[in-house]
């Protein structure tokens, strides 16, 4: 039976195309010519044909499925078309009609049939693995969806199975091409193989590196790293193959070679933004002439200061005990213990910093004095701020600078800083008002 209506699809296969061939030959063309034009005339009708074919076709199969995704709760559908799988999935139909069709149009000239053969196997081959790689893609937008892969270098993995297809892809065309095994292929790039390394170098750096970044956990998408040697300052948009997109700050985007993340440093962000706190590390420079002992009577007025009040008593209480034990001569202020303006600055800050609701308690916390410099004594704050937001950690950072360099006139105390040109200005008219007074006198 099946015999039997392949007989009937060439008979009639034989009919159209003798008919034509005798429409045209009447036209006064030898039978060369009449055969040539005829196969023109039919392969521009059978793309025309074609053309329609496919046209139709993914007008009904999209109609068609868009009813039944329209009814289904899974979003994986939705991503197929979103990545055209359906349409590429439409073209089989008019390659399959073409293969049908071809034997017509060359029926007098078997070389370009075969020819024919071979490019609906290529178009057959292509059209497969893009229907394999938008298989790829929707599994990829499918997995970002889900939390445990929305950090992970997902396009880095896509860009290896591209690479895959293109190589199973390119054999395969060239066994139809060549009509040769594909192993025969395979066999000659063994000795080009050096040839390949050389010129996928990037390429092969870029998929271990991808590799090795995913399994150690180094970078995520979304992360905010630092790498001065590239410029790059911002949040991780993109990890693929060949680079690593960040956005900065200034919304520029800064592409890293892959691979030199595993060559060169960098500094992720990503433990202080899990922690919930981000530092601070600053200090204030005071004028060394201006540190000096508290009298009695400026003691009981800095304890007016409603949060230093317990810590003065109970570091009078500390003192006095101590120099009555070692029965010092406090005649002189520099005998035994004293409080120095300094010191009662830095229980403040301290104190000021443990009541201050937007300073995490539970990660150190600390005001230190360091090493004079020519610039006076730093006193440094080291603290932890519990939001890590950058605009709002800005802004309690200042705030609380703001209150520190206002307190300090409280204990008479200066903050360092160069001589400006008003500086020099004062001295020089202060200097000429009293060369001024001595003249007249």
């Amino acid at each position: 039976m099946q015999s039997t209506a392949t007989e009937l699809f060439k008979d009639s296969q034989s009919y159209i195309y003798n008919w034509t061939f005798q429409w045209i030959k009447q036209l006064g063309l030898d039978n060369q010519g009449s055969h040539f034009v005829n196969s023109i005339l039919l392969l521009l009708l059978v793309i025309l044909f074609l053309i329609v074919i496919d046209y139709f076709t993914k007008r009904t199969l999209l109609l068609l499925t868009i009813k039944a995704i329209r009814r289904s709760t899974n979003r994986f559908d939705d991503l197929l078309i979103r990545n055209k799988t359906l349409k590429l999935t439409a073209h089989f139909v008019p390659i399959l009609v073409a293969q049908y069709i071809m034997p017509i149009i060359f029926m007098g000239f078997p070389t370009w049939k075969e020819n024919s053969n071979k490019v609906l196997d290529i178009a057959t081959t292509v059209v497969s693995l893009l229907i394999i790689h938008s298989l790829l893609k929707s599994l990829r937008d499918m997995l970002r969806m889900k939390k445990s892969f929305a950090d992970k270098p997902l396009e880095s993995y896509l860009q290896v199975c591209q690479i895959i297809l293109l190589f199973i892809g390119g054999t395969i065309c060239f066994s139809i091409l060549t009509g040769k095994s594909p192993w025969s292929f395979l066999l000659s790039l063994g000795a080009a193989s050096a040839i390949l390394m050389l010129v996928f170098k990037d390429t092969i750096l870029g998929f271990v590196a991808s590799i090795q970044v995913s399994a150690n956990d180094s970078i995520r998408v979304g992360d905010w790293i630092e790498m001065p040697k590239y410029g790059a300052d911002g949040t991780v948009k993109e990890i693929n193959l060949n680079n690593v997109k960040v956005q900065n700050f200034d919304k520029t985007i800064t592409t890293i070679p892959t691979h030199t993340l595993l060559s060169d440093s960098f500094k992720n962000y990503r433990g202080m933004q899990q922690s919930g706190g981000r530092r601070l590390k600053r200090a204030i420079n005071i004028k060394i002439s201006t540190i000096r002992f508290l009298e009695n009577e400026e003691i009981e007025r800095l304890k007016n200061i409603q949060i230093l009040r317990p810590y003065i008593e109970e570091r009078a209480k500390t003192i006095d005990q101590f120099n009555t034990e070692q029965q010092i001569d406090q005649s002189s202020p520099i005998n035994g213990r004293k409080m120095t303006n300094l010191g009662m600055f830095r229980a403040y800050t301290l104190t000021y910093l443990r009541q201050n609701p937007n300073i995490h308690k539970t990660m150190p916390l600390m005001v230190r004095q360091l090493a004079s410099t020519e610039h006076g004594v730093p006193v440094e704050l080291y603290f932890f701020v519990n939001d890590i937001r950058w605009e709002y950690y800005e802004g309690i950072v200042s705030d609380v600078f703001d209150h520190l360099f206002a307190a300090t006139k409280y204990f008479d105390l200066e903050i360092f800083e160069n001589p400006a040109s008003d500086d020099f200005r004062q001295v020089i008219q202060q200097q000429n008002l009293h060369d001024f007074a001595d003249q007249r006198q």
